[in-house]
């Protein structure tokens, strides 16, 4: 049998003001989403991240918040998979990518990454365009830097070997991040939409499932809502075209969430604000619960 799912508020947006994506946890609370699955509520964390000036030594937004941030969500996840429940942590942005991959490594070891996100995100603090935490936590996440970010999260909690990116498609990230994909980042996997559509997607992801949790391993998976078309998920502050669809992000979500492998799971990116009527917050609540819900 699962462990049962405990859910943990992260209400942050590394733009560094209030509103945004602060909103998420609790209009997914609002929708539902925890009764649908049987989560226990564990409450927000008291975190934001405020302050729009890029900091000197690494080019981060809001440095000292995201590092208080990433040790806070850390010690929470760690905390609930020692206590033997699997995260289901509400962002907020996906700058708490680091905090929650450290707290589950803490916890339980090596781990592998499910990333279904419309970007890579492994700039650093200074090559990415706008210093967001959100550009990077794979980055951190992977021991590259920023260095400050890096040592709250205890240092790095995923290897390349055991990342897999799905759906990224943004061409100027891709430009940007080549010489890492041809260098350090070699050996991680990066399926696009189209491949993903190739494979087909419930293929692709009971594939990646089935490479993560390999001799018994285990894997988190981060869903920003920004993997979907921006016609689909216009909730959002990163807006692209030739993203996935409603289905093909469930079918996508199903075998990953159905895996033994999965110990736990972030949601990252959702903006209430872009959503007055609710209606893509129960699109993403019902994505959630079709693929985390009872059998």
């Amino acid at each position: 049998m699962s462990a049962p799912w405990a859910a943990i508020g992260v209400p942050i947006d590394s733009v560094g003001r209030a509103g945004g994506t602060e909103g998420a946890p609790a209009a997914v609370r609002e929708h539902g989403l925890l009764a649908r699955i049987g989560a226990q509520d564990r409450g927000d964390l008291d975190v934001r991240i405020r302050g729009d000036e890029r900091d000197l030594a690494t080019g981060v937004v809001g440095l000292a918040d995201t590092l208080s941030m990433t040790k806070a969500v850390r010690s929470a996840v760690r905390d609930a998979v020692a206590g033997g429940a699997r995260p289901l942590v509400l962002g907020g942005c996906c700058a708490l990518v680091p905090g929650a991959l450290a707290g589950l490594r803490d916890a339980a070891g090596a781990l592998g990454v499910a990333y279904l996100d419309g970007h890579v995100d492994v700039y650093d603090g200074w090559a990415s365009p706008t210093g967001e935490g959100a550009d990077m936590p794979m980055s951190v996440a992977l021991g590259l830097g920023p260095a400050a970010w890096v040592q709250a999260a205890g240092g790095a909690s995923a290897a390349p070997a055991g990342f897999v990116v799905l759906g990224a498609r943004d061409p100027e990230e891709v430009h940007d991040i080549a010489d890492l994909r041809a260098g350090a980042l070699a050996d991680i996997e990066v399926l696009g939409p189209d491949e993903l559509r190739a494979t087909g997607l419930a293929a692709a992801g009971a594939g990646a499932a089935q490479r993560l949790a390999a001799d018994g391993g285990r894997f988190w998976v981060h869903l920003d809502v920004d993997v979907l078309d921006e016609r689909a998920m216009p909730a959002t502050d990163y807006l692209m075209p030739g993203g996935l669809q409603r289905d093909e992000l469930a079918a996508l979500l199903r075998p990953l969430g159905a895996s033994p492998g999965l110990a736990g799971l972030s949601l990252g990116c959702l903006n209430p604000e872009k959503d007055p009527d609710g209606s893509y917050t129960e699109m993403t609540c019902a994505l959630l619960a079709g693929a985390l819900g009872p059998e």
